[in-house]
């Protein structure tokens, strides 16, 4: 493996072998807790995960983490809060660099030229490869909001 481009569950799994021989046990608990997810979301699947779905699994499971902190907070649990932003963190340290909003409208533009989109009925055509060439770089929510304004030319 010494030399190899790692594939990214590779990567988890050499991770949590450190996180175990360092006893780092948040950083244990939460590759624990992604590779099941993994796991799981391959048996879902029934075929190898590629890395985009990988970073799709870590990006749900960042999102879990978001709304627990915001369900802690309303209740007044710093105690959690803290723990929710740590497991947050490292979590986000897998995911690639995430693009701004000028490459994702410069994205958004040239797939909508290579899908011939003339209006917001071609929305279908565009939003899937679109979605595929940012997953885990950009917020689908802004993806689709770029997408809605320069099809309907704002």
């Amino acid at each position: 493996m010494s030399g190899k481009n790692l594939g990214l569950e590779a990567k988890l799994r050499e991770d949590l072998k450190d996180s175990l021989r360092k006893g780092d046990k948040t950083r244990l608990s939460v590759l624990r807790m992604l590779l099941s997810a993994v796991n799981y979301a391959q048996m879902a699947k029934q075929t190898p995960m590629e890395d985009p779905d990988v970073l799709g699994v870590i990006v749900k499971e960042i999102k879990q983490r978001q709304e627990s902190i915001e369900a802690y907070t309303k209740g007044q649990r710093p105690d959690l809060v803290s723990q929710e932003q740590a497991e947050m963190e490292i979590l986000q340290s897998y995911l690639p660099k995430q693009v701004g909003h000028d490459e994702i409208v410069a994205a958004a533009r040239a797939a909508i030229a290579a899908a011939g989109a003339k209006g917001l009925q071609d929305k279908g055509k565009v939003m899937p490869r679109l979605v595929a060439e940012l997953k885990g770089k950009a917020d689908g929510k802004e993806i689709n909001a770029v997408v809605t304004d320069l099809l309907s030319g704002k």
